[in-house]
């Protein structure tokens, strides 16, 4: 047998992903807590859409205010914990946390599964965990990573996520039946643990191959600071605000395609077991194209033309779905706006967006980015909802929501090529001062 064979495929694989060998079992270790993640996260998320739908379509923006209020409750747990925790800690106490609250609503499913302020209550809570958890995921990798390491590993690490985004829906459907909805909670629950597991070995890998200008130290102590210095933060650097400004413009385009989906699913498909099947389809979908482009395209398009392509292609691409949806407001045309869209946001759209943390301190990569991707944006998921209900309740036919969704795509374009041409401007002075 040839010995050199697997030398020779090891090589390949490094040359077609474009990592360094070293960096293999980095990727894995980032890659399967994203998995770990979002394959909880993803079981439980069709049951959520469904839960909101059975409340009332009319009635979607008072959860979106919900989750607002919630997220504004959660901050300041969340920045007392980043204050006084360990920077290598702070995810592992959160998760925990979840855990936590997990093994609570799962209890209270057993307990009352039919009590509709306890589904309420979870559709909130879970839709603050997941921007508070995944943020804090992608924290870990940006507190690790220096930029010109990102562009290349952050989409193959993402992988993980699409890979937990097609298992979870699948083993919510094949788990429901047999251990009800209780049991996916106490599943998630153990998952992320695991998840949190695998953040801290990214933090050991760290420390046995430091970076040549990193001090060890600073991840062995916490950050200081108050609660809601993370705020402050934004407030004080128009970097962060520009960051901030983006988020709110994609939530805003989110949620007007959200609300619509939700009216044209109800339309369409009057039967809730068949509305959960045509969620869980999309989700396949969505995470199938997703991961292949992460994998394929996203590391290259960012090595070759930088950040800025990954964030100003979706929103122009969702100008036109935009003004597609407004002429042909049909269902089959929404569902291909959608997929695109989060696909898009997937696999370009957000790695871009975490691209940018690489070149903040410490403290913006921890505070200041939860403050944006939890208050900032379920704000402008609450904005954008109470719009669009208004919007739709002063007009007839729900085209002017889609006219202004255009301006918004194209003014959340604009923002995201201002951040590009910053973030270079930073990645050159960063590297400049390290080579003093």
């Amino acid at each position: 047998m040839d010995s050199s064979a697997p030398s020779s495929a090891r090589a390949r694989f490094t040359d077609v992903f474009k990592i360094e060998r070293a960096e293999v079992p980095v990727v894995a270790a980032g890659a399967a807590m994203f998995f770990l993640l979002f394959t909880g996260y993803f079981m439980l998320r069709p049951v959520r859409e469904t839960m909101g739908i059975a409340g009332g379509v009319d009635n979607l923006q008072w959860l979106f205010t919900g989750t607002f209020v919630a997220t504004l409750v959660a901050l300041p747990v969340f920045g007392w914990i980043a204050s006084k925790v360990r920077r290598r800690h702070i995810l592992i106490w959160t998760y925990g946390f979840f855990a936590a609250n997990l093994t609570g609503f799962a209890a209270a499913f057993v307990a009352d599964p039919d009590n509709v302020w306890i589904a309420r209550a979870f559709y909130i809570w879970l839709s603050v965990f997941n921007l508070l958890a995944i943020s804090l995921a992608w924290s870990v990798l940006a507190d690790l990573m220096p930029a010109s390491q990102a562009k290349r590993l952050f989409a193959l690490i993402a992988g993980g996520a699409s890979a937990g985004g097609l298992t979870g829906p699948v083993l919510g459907t094949l788990l429901v039946a047999p251990i009800g909805h209780a049991g996916l909670l106490l599943l998630a629950s153990v998952l992320l643990t695991a998840s949190a597991g695998a953040a801290l070995w990214l933090h050991r890998w760290r420390d046995h191959n430091p970076l040549p200008q990193e001090e060890t130290a600073p991840r062995t102590e916490p950050l200081g600071g108050h609660p809601l210095s993370g705020a402050t933060a934004v407030l004080r650097s128009g970097y962060l605000a520009g960051i901030a400004l983006f988020v709110v413009l994609l939530a805003i385009v989110s949620t007007f395609l959200y609300f619509e989906q939700a009216r044209l699913v109800a339309e369409t498909f009057p039967d809730r077991t068949r509305q959960t099947q045509v969620f869980g389809m999309i989700d396949t979908f969505v995470q199938t194209c997703t991961i292949l482009i992460q994998i394929f395209l996203t590391g290259r398009i960012a090595d070759r033309f930088g950040i800025g392509i990954l964030l100003v292609a979706v929103p122009l691409v969702m100008a036109a779905g935009f003004l597609w949806l407004a002429f042909a407001p049909v269902f089959a045309v929404l569902a291909v706006i959608m997929i695109v869209r989060r696909v898009g946001e997937y696999a370009l759209v957000r790695p871009g967006r975490e691209m940018l943390y690489t070149v903040a301190e410490p403290e913006e990569k921890y505070k200041a980015k939860n403050f944006i991707d939890t208050v900032i944006y379920r704000g402008g998921d609450a904005i954008g909802g109470w719009v669009k209900r208004g919007l739709d309740i002063m007009a007839e036919h729900p085209a002017l929501a889609m006219m202004i969704g255009t301006a918004v795509a194209l003014g959340w374009a604009t923002t995201g090529a201002w951040l590009g041409r910053q973030e270079r401007l930073r990645e050159k002075s960063l590297a400049a001062s390290s080579a003093i």
